[in-house]
């Protein structure tokens, strides 16, 4: 998902309460040239709609300062809240022109159906609904699709067991669970019911009557 959104420059000076009271929201760009970053303000507005729609480190944003002719796509890479009011009182966008890549998340869509739990009653248990992936900047996906179909009752899916994109490398530990197929709780209890009989008829049996 690509989101186009307007900063300004900063006026030198200005004071982050004062910016506030005027509908601005202090702001600030980095990674466009080397170690600089440029300080800026987006409306409060535009900003709440960005947020409705972004996410930390995973929407790319079509970033325009038109004081600074200066245009290009960018991560959101950090929302700063107030921890009482809980409204975003800084945010910050990293330029991802001049990167050879970057590392981001993205959301994981399952698809398909496990045949664990569609026959054998099992429950799909997801694990991971998120994962940090490093790829080109023009190359970020929106989403990572994760195929259950083959999954059978008991089976795990690990990280390094994912296919994907050409481009693609999943951060972390290759061995982490992605998805399993459980047996149900009432079906666990339903075959304990069934164990416990059948031994009770089996001790029934070996015992001799007087």
């Amino acid at each position: 998902m690509e989101i186009t959104v307007e900063c300004q420059k900063r006026v030198e000076g200005s004071k982050p309460r004062a910016l506030r009271r005027e509908g601005l929201i202090p702001a600030s760009l980095y990674g466009h040239k080397g170690t600089e970053s440029i300080t800026l303000t987006v409306k409060a507005k535009t900003l709440e709609q960005l947020l409705k729609k972004a996410g930390v480190n995973s929407t790319v944003v079509d970033l325009s300062i038109p004081d600074l002719s200066w245009r290009g796509k960018t991560l959101l890479r950090e929302v700063q809240i107030h921890p009482v009011k809980r409204w975003a009182y800084h945010v910050s966008f990293f330029a991802l022109s001049a990167q050879e890549s970057v590392e981001v998340e993205v959301p994981v869509h399952f698809v398909g159906e496990a045949p664990g739990v569609k026959v054998e009653g099992g429950v799909l248990d997801l694990v991971l609904t998120q994962l940090e992936i490093k790829c080109a900047p023009d190359n970020i996906p929106d989403a990572i699709e994760v195929d259950i179909s083959g999954l059978q009752l008991k089976d795990i899916l690990y990280v390094n067991q994912l296919v994907l994109p050409a481009g693609i490398t999943v951060l972390g530990d290759p061995e982490r669970t992605v998805a399993s197929v459980i047996q149900s709780k009432v079906s666990a209890e339903a075959e304990a019911i069934i164990e416990e009989a059948v031994a009770e008829s089996g001790s029934s049996a070996a015992t001799p009557s007087v």
